[in-house]
């Protein structure tokens, strides 16, 4: 059987052993050091907007902890994007809330801003103003921060981004991850760039950080002794893992460019097949970083569907993925409010995340293309 081409695999880029080898010869392997710094001031220089990133043991730590840092209490209701992964919804309800998910528009799939304020008019008329509002930049897309943040103002509900999928992506050259009272970042294996494990809390003031630090840190108070004023957690990132961190911010931008140029590669395989709509950017307004490439297969026009594609790839041993099927259809949520029509339910029917690696060689972009032509043009 030929080689397992990953959707998207970790891509060391050359230094992490270097600022891992530092940490070993200086003893620093607690959930701290210089490294834990330095990854953290990395980011706060890509991000920009004078930014302050706490670096965590993951980015489901990182909402979790902004959603405390919002006051999320047991009850309370906070609004989420439907369309997305588990772990964007999932804190809420470690929090004992209850999540409110809204569909997506066409153009982003991602947060649908008619339905968003008709959710929180509702939820309001029904005297349950939600807490906070967590969207999500799905696949690194950007969502219609501008449609959103609006809404967010308007009713005075914290605003919390997911953009553990978007480190890279921006609209209107401003970074994704920085709209919001908070940011949230993922560097888990498949991301653009990895720590193995781990993630970020972007935040806007030192309180704001220095909170979230001390919360990852099991809330110890400041004594002597081990005292406790407040529940805490053990979310801090340690100072081996914020150091292949370091390595893999040396080579972001070059990770960036390599997805992006995946991308552009999809557009090209899929331009004369005709029921196929490869994912783009809907106007110059949004820079995404294509964490993942992905299709809409309308089956009407091509006589194919996702799921014959999908399994060709298998075939080959090449992975692909369907999009993340809709939070308010899962059993978990089940019985959730929901608010919107049926575009995510549409997109997780006919939508296929393919292979976009920054580490894809042209070898395997060959194996790619035959699989889709041979097909589409069977």
């Amino acid at each position: 059987m030929s080689s397992k081409i990953w959707l998207s695999s970790p891509h060391m880029g050359g230094n992490e052993l270097k600022y891992i080898n530092e940490a070993f010869e200086e003893n620093w392997v607690a959930p701290l050091g210089p490294n834990v710094n330095g990854f953290e001031e990395d980011l706060e220089s890509f991000l920009g907007e004078n930014v302050k990133v706490a670096a965590l043991s993951a980015g489901t730590a990182a909402l979790h902890l902004a959603l405390i840092e919002c006051g999320v209490q047991h009850g309370d209701e906070v609004i989420c994007q439907s369309m997305t992964f588990s772990a964007s919804a999932n804190p809420i309800a470690y929090c004992g809330a209850e999540p409110v998910f809204i569909d997506s528009e066409p153009d982003t799939w991602n947060m649908c801003p008619k339905a968003l304020k008709k959710a929180v008019e509702d939820r309001i008329q029904k005297g349950k103003k939600p807490k906070a509002i967590i969207i999500v930049h799905l696949y690194g897309m950007p969502a219609k921060m501008d449609e959103i943040t609006a809404i967010a103002e308007e009713f005075g509900i914290p605003l919390i981004e997911d953009a553990a999928e978007a480190l890279g992506s921006a609209y209107k050259g401003k970074a994704c991850g920085t709209f919001g009272r908070f940011g949230i970042l993922s560097f888990n294996g498949n991301k653009i760039i990895t720590t193995s494990g781990g993630g970020a809390l972007v935040c806007h003031t030192k309180e704001d950080k220095d909170k979230a630090v001390f919360l990852s840190t099991q809330a110890r108070d400041n004594a002597p002794h081990y005292q406790h004023s407040h529940i805490g957690f053990n979310y801090r990132m340690s100072n081996i893992v914020a150091g292949i961190g370091r390595g893999q911010m040396e080579v972001l931008k070059d990770r960036v460019e390599a997805r992006r140029t995946m991308h552009q590669f999809y557009v090209k395989a899929f331009k004369d097949i005709e029921g196929v709509t490869v994912f783009s950017e809907p106007s110059s307004d949004f820079y995404s970083n294509h964490w993942l490439s992905a299709i809409i297969v309308n089956p009407e026009i091509t006589g194919k569907n996702r799921e014959g594609l999908r399994m060709a790839f298998l075939e080959d041993n090449i992975e692909s993925r369907p999009l993340w099927k809709p939070m308010h259809l899962q059993p978990v949520f089940e019985g959730a409010p929901y608010y919107g029509g049926n575009v995510s339910e549409k997109l997780f029917d006919d939508g296929l995340c393919l292979p976009s690696g920054s580490n894809l060689s042209d070898e395997d972009r060959k194996r790619i293309l035959v699989v889709i032509d041979t097909y589409f043009r069977s």
